[in-house]
């Protein structure tokens, strides 16, 4: 096993890690968690923002975090066993603060004139009005 670590599948070694240290959970995991009730399932369900096909239902709030934090780190250990790109937590990304919005002629118009009347830029009243 030592002397030949390409040999071993990654589930097997999953599987006897988890027999004798427990469930894996991700080390400093900074990954974005949702709890919120589904009526439609009549329970919690935990949702993981930068894995939007994740889901994990539970009947309270603590489980269904438990859940999803489990079944992103077990999608994480099979992307990463398997060479896949694994998507990057958006807590840790970096952001340039400019992005480009596409707006009506008329409503650009109105904006602009509205900063004109208010002494700032375009810009700073489109980020006062983001920021509400």
């Amino acid at each position: 096993m030592r002397r030949n670590p390409k040999g071993i599948r990654f589930r097997d070694l999953y599987n006897v890690c988890d027999f004798y240290f427990g469930e894996v959970m991700l080390e400093n995991d900074r990954y974005t968690y949702r709890v919120t009730w589904s009526e439609e399932d009549n329970e919690y369900v935990g949702l993981c923002v930068e894995f939007p096909s994740l889901s994990w239902l539970a009947s309270t709030p603590e489980a269904a975090l438990e859940g999803i934090r489990q079944v992103t780190a077990d999608v994480v250990a099979d992307l990463k066993a398997s060479g896949e790109l694994v998507p990057e937590p958006i807590a840790i990304r970096q952001y340039s603060g400019e992005f480009m919005v596409r707006i009506p002629p008329g409503l650009h118009r109105r904006l602009a004139l509205e900063a004109a009347e208010a002494g700032v830029s375009l810009d700073r009243l489109a980020s006062a009005k983001l920021s509400q």
